[in-house]
């Protein structure tokens, strides 16, 4: 396998710097969508029982509408099952997330005139939030740490209704990680639903599955175009694309964790995006050979190996400043500064969902225990976007209250203003208080 190796300053650097640049287009034209917008159609019809269709056209093929939601018995299975490592683990990481989270509740605020109005905002909960977890190919590799990471922000921010969904194995049932993550952080409302159908589901409500005020959580294109598509009638997170991961390393990196680092976004998907940005061309070379050391020890190296041969790069940069800037422009999901000084470079740094400063500082610290989120805006959206926190199950409205001397005092701007605008009405709501019968 060889990675791509790029000099920056060339005619086919320059390309591959715009592609990275444009790449959210790219990643976005799938072939899912009319096939997506059938799903949705379909369950807001038929309701609970185009849920149990598809659930067991792919998933289960023995599931009926009595087994959708998990019981309470097999709550108490999950426990049984779960040994106490793992009980430590997830303890730690909740507990990890929890405190780094406390710290983004909002507060409701006034702020009061002299002549007696009353502005504010005040900060309130949606009533509920749907948590898309996926489960891998059958059950086999469940995303704890996505349990965590959606349902703690909802539970910091105040919503009343948490209920997560995933899908289930061929034999109707749900990993007992996943159901005691969401006992840990006090989920009990789970629904053995995945895909295009559970967003479907959320968003519209059957007779089992009641309808959400905002969903989260990552997926495959399928969930990921179900999102996009009822995006308005219900909140998001984000339109997220394959997971992202760009190292600025110099020569002080050291190349074994460097190439470690790479394969472990590659290891996700096919599609992942591993990145190199080097002013060293020794560098380079010593992680080349490092990933063709680690690689063929990895239990997913073919995925890992199709990620890092269609789509990896090693980029070389003149020196830390172009390569920084070329970081900005790519706006990448994972932002690694394996350099001497990475604090001195931070204020530079605008564009990226998470960043991992030094070489004792795996991407993969962030994924479960750090405390920040690990939901975070990919294919260049860290321009714009942020990581999913406990704003995004949070509402804000705004407060007025006026006293008849402010009023008063503010009632000929308001009528010019309205004139101006031809809203005679808004003028006249303003005059008939004021005696201008």
């Amino acid at each position: 396998m060889d990675v791509k190796t790029i000099p920056i300053n060339t005619p086919e650097g320059a390309r591959c710097r715009a592609a990275l640049r444009n790449r959210f287009a790219e990643e976005n034209e799938g072939g899912c969508r009319a096939a997506v917008t059938e799903i949705l159609k379909r369950v807001r019809r038929e309701g609970d029982a185009a849920l149990v269709d598809y659930c067991r056209r792919f998933d289960c093929p023995t599931m009926n509408l009595e087994q959708l939601r998990v019981s309470p018995e097999e709550f108490a299975q999950a426990d049984r099952e779960v040994d106490a490592g793992f009980r430590a683990s997830l303890e730690l990481a909740a507990e990890r997330i929890r405190r780094f989270h406390e710290r983004e509740l909002e507060d409701s605020w006034m702020l009061t005139r002299e002549d007696g109005a009353i502005t504010g905002r005040l900060v309130r909960p949606v009533d509920s939030a749907g948590l898309y977890v996926p489960g891998g190919k059958e059950g086999s590799t469940p995303l704890v740490s996505s349990v965590l990471m959606n349902g703690i922000p909802a539970q910091i921010a105040g919503v009343g209704r948490r209920v997560m969904v995933t899908p289930p194995n061929p034999e109707g049932k749900v990993s007992p990680a996943l159901l005691a993550a969401a006992r840990e952080i006090g989920i009990d409302e789970v629904y053995k639903v995945g895909s295009a159908w559970a967003i479907a589901a959320l968003a519209f409500g059957t007779a089992s599955v009641p309808a959400v005020d905002v969903i989260v959580g990552p997926g495959n294109q399928y969930v990921a175009e179900a999102k996009r598509q009822v995006m308005g009638r219900v909140r998001i997170d984000m339109i997220a694309g394959p997971s992202e991961v760009l190292i600025v390393a110099d020569e002080s990196a050291d190349p074994a964790f460097v190439a470690a680092d790479m394969l472990a976004q590659a290891e996700h998907d096919p599609q992942a995006l591993a990145i190199v940005i080097s002013t060293s061309a020794s560098l380079v070379a010593g992680v080349k050979t490092a990933l063709a050391e680690q690689l063929p020890r990895l239990p997913r190296a073919e995925i890992a190996r199709a990620s890092l041969s269609e789509r990896g790069l090693l980029l070389l940069a003149d020196d830390l400043e172009q390569a920084i800037e070329l970081a900005n422009e790519i706006a990448i999901e994972h932002l690694e500064l394996q350099i001497v000084e990475p604090w001195q470079w931070l204020p530079k740094i605008r564009h990226a969902g998470a960043i991992f400063l030094g070489p004792w500082t795996p991407e993969a610290a962030g994924d479960y225990v750090a405390g920040p989120n690990h939901v975070l805006p990919t294919m260049g959206t860290a321009r714009i976007s942020s990581a999913l926190g406990v704003e995004t199950f949070l509402k804000k409205s705004s407060i007025i209250s006026y006293s008849k001397a402010a009023l008063e005092s503010d009632g000929e701007h308001i009528r010019r203003l309205a004139a101006l605008e031809g809203l005679t009405a808004h003028g006249n709501s303003v005059a008939i208080r004021l005696g201008g019968r």
